[in-house]
């Protein structure tokens, strides 16, 4: 059996005699803070290295923590009001995947945090350290049981173990005098996890029937493992080598494979669209950081041109979401 996750389709989309409810609030929209969130620490990264965009930056971050608030609220509401929809969510073999989105917020936002507050970043970054290494032990131990459907290997699968790449991204520069081995545990936990399912996942889409219209965006998924894994490493180790070089470079390419599959009038518009958001982001700040290491100015231009995109594509994203909002489809059933 099929379990493919698209209900965030059908809720964005008009149907006769619809109810609107925060019961079918999606998990999957917490996505919009991870983009926005890397959104902004690509704009702060730009006005670090080339003095354009540091205070656009800034708003957008402050605009992804109040995202990330009203969501959490939502969400909250959501969980006491109508515990099982969350219940079946958690634990959907496709859905359940989607909780690393939140953790993977609170470890962005407190990087967005840090500069601005010393110990409200630490807070978030603990947290949502312990939050992540939960959640992939959770869905670790749940594949690990056996009998799973090979149509359910899609690039969701890979948030967990990307989220734990994220603690060594946003943790670095942590203070904590167990933090610099907490960083390398969460790096080799995630590389070997990101590894692993992005082997399984790249079968399934060449060898399986190809993922419903919905699902399409979170191709764009798959890009993450390289990129995230070049932040990752270049933070623990503290140098752009050979190897980061191979990982910002396949991700590359990898965007430009994707973006003619992911891109496509015939695949509407749902809150699974924002899967988009952060592996593009984190593109955008792996190729700022690697065109200012290298002074190279093709790369440059690259980094910018990406940037640019992730902008307009959120932008767009954020309109037609908040459109829908207001029309009373994003929480129709």
């Amino acid at each position: 059996m099929n379990n493919a996750y698209t209900p965030s389709v059908a809720a964005a989309q008009s149907v006769p005699n619809s109810t609107t409810s925060i019961k079918n609030l999606p998990i999957n929209l917490f996505g919009s803070v991870m983009g926005l969130a890397g959104l902004g620490l690509a704009w702060r990264l730009s006005g670090q290295y080339f003095g354009v965009g540091g205070a656009l930056g800034e708003a957008i971050g402050a605009l992804a923590g109040l995202i990330f608030v009203l969501l959490t609220l939502g969400y909250l509401s959501k969980w006491v009001k109508h515990p099982a929809a969350v219940k079946a969510e958690f634990n959907h073999p496709i859905a359940s995947n989607f909780f690393g989105t939140v953790t993977i917020a609170l470890l962005l936002l407190s990087a967005v945090a840090a500069p601005h507050s010393e110990w409200l970043g630490q807070a978030l970054w603990i947290l949502g350290s312990a939050l992540t290494v939960l959640l992939a032990g959770l869905v670790a131990s749940r594949l690990l049981s056996g009998n799973q459907d090979s149509l359910n290997a899609v690039p969701a699968w890979l948030i967990p173990g990307v989220a734990t790449l994220d603690i060594a991204v946003t943790g670095a520069h942590m203070p904590m005098p167990w933090a610099a081995e907490f960083n390398l545990f969460a790096l080799a936990v995630g590389a070997v996890l990101a590894l692993v399912f992005f082997t399984r996942i790249f079968s399934r889409v060449v060898h399986e029937a190809p993922l419903a219209k919905g699902m399409v965006p979170s191709l764009m998924v798959l890009i993450a493992p390289f990129e995230v894994g070049f932040l990752a490493y270049t933070n623990v180790f503290g140098e752009i080598d050979r190897f980061a070089s191979v990982l910002f470079y396949f991700g590359l390419f990898l965007f430009v494979v994707l973006s003619f599959k992911v891109f496509r009038r015939d695949v509407p518009f749902a809150p699974s669209w924002w899967a988009i958001s952060f592996p593009i982001a984190a593109l955008s700040n792996a190729a700022l950081k690697y065109a200012h290491a290298q002074d190279n100015t093709l790369l440059m231009v690259i980094a910018a041109v990406i940037l640019l995109f992730l902008t307009v594509a959120l932008t767009v994203l954020l309109v037609k979401t908040l459109i829908s909002l207001f029309s009373g489809k994003l929480l129709a059933n």
